[in-house]
């Protein structure tokens, strides 16, 4: 799947999140595009059984929210690290968007794994300051 299909899955995942019923519109309000671009997206998606259109609701399909989960945690996890870092909350997010289509699955799970490992019991290990750094 391309960048553009799991942003959409993202979206969708957070919409629902917040609101029971997810039209094209909100899609559309949310990701600042046109509904006939949403429009043309959601029926690809439908094709690619990641969506189902039920009336006017947008649903996730089993297969769709597994993407859109994994995607999901992937921002997340890239977008703390930034944080953690010193990365400005606002460009961590726009670098996170950015990245997590593009690292593979290994660097994304020597990342998580990392990531983990600075928050042992709620305190950060093995950092540079524990290292005398």
């Amino acid at each position: 799947m391309h960048q553009s299909g799991e942003d959409y899955l993202k979206t969708i995942l957070l919409l629902h999140k917040r609101f029971h019923v997810v039209r094209k519109v909100d899609i559309a309000e949310a990701m600042g595009y046109t509904k006939p671009s949403v429009s043309h997206m959601i029926k690809n998606l439908n094709q690619l059984h990641y969506v189902d259109v039920i009336g006017n609701n947008v649903c996730l399909t089993a297969i769709g929210r597994q993407c859109a989960n994994k995607i999901y945690a992937r921002y997340c996890i890239i977008r703390d690290l930034l944080i953690y870092l010193g990365v400005k909350p606002l460009t961590a997010e726009k670098d996170a968007c950015r990245m997590e289509h593009m690292i593979s699955d290994e660097t994304f799970e020597a990342l998580k794994n990392y990531w983990k490992g600075e928050l042992i019991n709620g305190v950060i290990a093995g950092s540079a300051i524990d290292k005398g750094l």
